[in-house]
């Protein structure tokens, strides 16, 4: 203690000392402070606390941080703290395994959670928020929800009773402060001198209610302020007289000089004292609380508190459209109008409040009957005005908006439709309108058809930007029905008043919405089927035509009607696309075929392009089903070769650099984005092509084995077979790939059941044939395409083996009947695919064995690799000697018939080298002739007919020779 106060002795001082636990001070007490005490004091004196305080003050200082971070969404700076104070709760585990979970942790992750949902659910205030916010809020999110999986029991029992929970968090407080400070009591009753330094340093704690809202609290709230303020008073009043007297009584005993200056209170007064500042706490945080209930659920309610935008107040009362007394006609309406109107689009304006005003005009002209030409006006405007509300051409209309759009559509269609005297046009001036009642039509500017089209296009938006997994994609599908019924509608009203261009643009509107849905019903009546019960008979027999009628109907007028070649080549595709779903393989063809798109189709915009690519793929699908492989290869090679098919059907965009694509491109290619429920099942377009492919490519490699300019049918196919062989461990196929490229290689050895095993399975079926609508018929006709060219494979690679093969065999083999085999080896004979005769009394092939051998052709491509290497040899050495260097240099006439001479010495050598293994095949022949011959002799001892040769069928005269085709 300092000689200017030490009037005691040391042991008082140290009992004192001992006896007082010294909290930490408020900053406004330092300066007080060190005029009272000096530096050896301060070291002297030390800060005793427990560990448990010590951690949950670092605890309630975080939360402090957190919360007031909340306050002004700095979701960094929560993110950040969040993690400091899930360490601190780390290190006081000790602590909350004795004591529990505090109230107030638990508090603040209940809190944080839902202040966390509350800023996920606002899109608009997401997209406000910068980059760092809007990560911070996303990592923050997951983060305590993975934490709070912990505690759900705790916070489950704060959020049923989050009141309890708080009073009884305060009341443990409450009650440490009341212990803490009988104990300090107790200490300075000890002293001699009565009360210690440090209780009278000690701030006395004031409860006033927060600054902002103190200005909004009741007259009641002030009446206590002010009665309190007296107690305090009174209280002061009576202190300061028993101090002085104190004071005089203390002199003369040595007593501390400090003792002077300080506050005595009797114990009776003092425990009284706490008593009403405690009242007074609880009372003032009581009404805090009442006063966040009310802001957070009475906004409506007289006297709460009210939330604000931007700062600018609610306006609750709607402003007066017209003042009162005035005259409602026409004209005043019309003007009103042009005043809204005005705003539109101008910085600032609220275009939800303009969209109200609209509805608010139309139902004032609906009360003063100013007739149905402002009505209908008035509906065009808040169409309009609907379709305005998103500036940015990306985003989509929200649901309520989109209710309220097909909504006012309806009506003014109703309108129309109710009044033949109203005429609608983009041609109509405003200066003729005729918006007023009288013995002339109702003249109104307007199109209709523009705003239906723009509907349809909203529709498209929200269906691309629609989570296509989720329930709501599935809601939203369902407005389908009632678009195609608006279509409909405005295709039954212009039919009557509409021009021909706009009754084709109406006409195409409608074919978008059908060329892609499969009449399950009209297939069904194709097949002899009926519904079950008698109900679903009755439903069809009421239903109208069919989709393909309605399809030739729209098509063929806007074939005889358009004059815009773009809607003409739309309802072309469309109607080949709606042909080939419903497997009309060679009406399509046909279509395609005529109408010469192919030539000119990358003249187009993007979206014709498009929807050319997918119908091209449809065709494709159409024929194989039909079982034309090779049409169905031809038309979906240059989708499936380029390896872009999900970017070219509009079904998604593929993963480039920024160097190809920049950001604006990418947000014009999403919009191109065909629906979900519009897409090809890309895996079913592959695996159709693969079985195409190996069904074309498997016999032909078999063909050209030896054939070194022989060339690929399909690059991709022999992609994944090179796939294939690349694996360094070969198990059972679990792809679609691997199930057509294991069906390839039995296909190569000729072994068709294991390839219709590898093809025609449960896994292929649930994934591929059974999404086709006539599953069975398509399996079969696969079965069937897979045993005749294993054939063929099978002839061409073991052709070189037999000298003969009985027909019944290769039909007992492969499965097939007897005419299927005669046709099919027929036709090789005479492509000369396969050097073999047919004998037909014993139904036997006979090879020729005409081609030549493995030696012989292995010969043949080193005679041709050996040529073009002597080309680029002489090609490098002229250019190294810079004789092609110009056309007048003096050495290139003589060199070029060089050139010549040595091209036609190699040419010589090549010819002889060829006419070498010419008369060595030759020799062959011969030599099997006269074996063919005695073996012939041999058949013909034994059985006694004479047997014809390929010459003798030539000799003879065309009625005694015998077909090679099959019936």
């Amino acid at each position: 203690m300092s000689r200017f106060f030490a009037t005691g002795s040391d042991s008082e001082t140290e009992e004192s000392s001992s006896g007082d636990e010294i909290t930490p001070k408020a900053t406004g007490t330092t300066f007080k402070q060190s005029l009272l005490l000096s530096d050896d004091e301060e070291d002297t004196k030390r800060v005793v606390r427990s560990a448990k305080d010590k951690r949950f003050e670092e605890l309630t200082n975080l939360i402090k941080t957190i919360r007031n971070a909340m306050k002004i969404r700095d979701m960094a700076k929560c993110l950040e703290e969040f993690e400091q104070l899930c360490r601190a709760f780390l290190k006081s585990k000790t602590i909350v395994d004795k004591e529990g979970v505090p109230p107030f942790y638990i508090r603040l992750l209940a809190d944080l959670e839902d202040y966390l949902n509350q800023l996920w659910e606002d899109k608009e205030g997401k997209k406000k928020m910068n980059k760092n916010n809007a990560k911070a809020l996303s990592t923050l999110r997951q983060k305590i929800r993975k934490y709070n999986r912990d505690y759900e029991t705790e916070i489950a029992s704060y959020k049923e009773n989050p009141e309890q929970s708080a009073d009884e968090e305060e009341e443990k407080e409450e009650g440490e402060s009341g212990s803490s400070s009988e104990s300090e009591g107790e200490g300075d009753e000890g002293e001699e001198g009565g009360v210690s330094v440090k209780s009278f340093l000690k701030k006395k704690p004031v409860s006033e209610p927060p600054a902002d809202a103190s200005k909004f609290l009741k007259g009641a709230a002030d009446e206590e302020s002010e009665s309190d303020d007296d107690e305090d008073d009174e209280d002061w009043g009576a202190d300061t007289v028993d101090s002085g007297s104190e004071s005089e009584d203390d002199e003369g005993k040595n007593a501390s000089l400090a003792v002077v200056f300080l506050k005595k209170v009797p114990d009776g007064e003092r425990h009284t004292a706490e008593k009403k500042k405690e009242e007074r706490k609880k009372r003032h945080k009581k009404k805090e609380r009442l006063e966040e209930e009310e802001e957070e659920g009475g906004e409506g309610e007289d006297g709460g508190w009210e939330k604000v935008k931007g700062g600018v107040p609610l306006v609750k009362e709607k402003p007066k459209m017209f003042a009162k007394g005035t005259e409602i006609n026409t004209a005043v309406v019309v003007k009103k109008l042009n005043e809204i109107l005005q705003a539109r689009g101008k910085k600032g304006t609220d275009r939800a409040a303009q969209i109200e005003l609209l509805h608010a005009l139309a139902a004032i002209s609906n009360e003063n009957n100013l007739g149905e030409g402002i009505l209908v006006k008035i509906k065009f405007n808040i169409i309009a005005s609907l379709y305005d509300y998103n500036p940015n051409l990306a985003a989509f209309m929200k649901a309520e908006m989109w209710k309220k759009c097909l909504d006012c559509i309806d009506e003014l269609l109703d309108i129309l439709f109710d009044n033949n005297n109203i005429f609608i046009g983009e041609n109509i001036a405003e200066d003729s309108e005729n918006l007023a009642i009288s013995d002339q039509p109702f003249r109104v500017r307007g199109c209709i058809l523009t705003l239906v089209e723009r509907m349809d296009e909203e529709f498209t938006k929200i269906m691309q930007n629609t989570d296509p997994h989720s329930q709501e994609y599935v809601d939203n599908l369902k407005d389908e029905g009632r678009v195609c019924g608006i279509i409909d509608r405005l295709l039954q009203y212009l039919e009557n008043k509409g021009s021909t261009e706009e009754i084709c643009r109406v006409y195409l509107r409608r074919i978008m919405h059908t060329y892609y849905k499969f009449d399950y019903k009209a297939h069904r009546r194709s097949l002899g089927l009926q519904g079950e019960s008698k109900s679903e008979q009755d439903q069809e027999e009421s239903e109208g035509e069919d989709n393909a009628v309605v399809m030739d109907r729209l098509c063929k007028f806007i074939y005889a009607k358009d004059r815009t070649d773009r809607i003409r080549t739309c309802a072309i595709l469309c109607h080949i696309y709606h042909h080939a779903l419903h497997s009309r393989w060679y009406q399509a063809r046909d279509l395609m075929l005529m109408s010469h798109l192919q030539d000119n189709i990358q003249h187009a915009d993007p979206p014709v392009q498009i929807l050319y690519n997918r119908t091209m793929v449809q065709l494709g699908i159409c024929a194989f089903r039909q079982g034309m492989i090779k049409d169905a290869h031809n038309a979906l090679l240059d989708i499936q070769s380029s390896g872009r098919a999900k970017e070219l059907l509009g079904q998604g965009l593929l993963m480039r650099n920024m160097q190809e694509r920049n950001a604006e491109q990418e947000k014009i290619e999403k919009r191109r984005q065909v629906p979900f429920h519009m897409h090809i099942n890309l895996e079913l377009l592959e695996c159709v092509y693969l079985v195409s492919a190996m069904l074309l490519e498997i016999p032909y490699m078999a063909a050209h084995e030896f054939d070194a300019r022989r060339r690929m049918i399909s690059k991709q196919f022999h992609h994944q077979l090179r796939v294939g062989e690349r694996q360094p461990l070969l198990g059972p196929p679990e792809s679609m790939r691997e199930h057509v490229v294991a069906a390839s290689k039995a296909m190569k050895m000729g072994d068709w059941r294991t390839c219709h095993s590898f093809i025609i399975n449960e896994k292929m079926n649930s994934k591929v044939w059974d999404l086709f609508p006539e599953t069975q018929r398509v399996r079969e006709m696969l079965v069937r395409k897979i045993q005749e060219e294993s054939l063929r494979t099978y002839l061409f690679t073991y052709s070189s083996v037999y000298d003969s093969i009985s027909m019944e065999t290769l039909s007992e083999m492969f499965e097939l009947e007897l005419p299927t085999v005669h046709s099919i080896i027929s036709k090789m004979i005479i492509n000369e695919e396969l050097m073999a005769s047919l004998d037909q009394p014993t139904q036997t092939v006979v090879m020729h064995r005409t081609e030549p051998t493995s030696l012989q052709n292995m010969a043949l491509q080193l005679a041709e690799k050996l040529g073009v290497l002597v080309e680029n040899n002489e090609r490098v050495f002229d250019l190294k000697q810079g004789v092609y260097g110009g056309y007048f240099n003096r050495g290139y006439v003589f060199h070029l018939l060089q050139t010549r001479k040595v091209d036609t010495n190699r040419s010589k050598g090549i010819r002889e080298t060829r006419e070498a293994v010419t008369n060595r095949s030759k020799f062959t022949n011969e030599t099997k002739r006269v074996d063919t011959s005695r073996s012939r002799a041999t058949r013909e001892a034994a059985t006694g007919t004479r047997i014809r040769t390929p010459t003798d069928l030539t000799e003879s005269p065309p009625e005694t020779r015998p077909i090679l085709f099959a019936p």
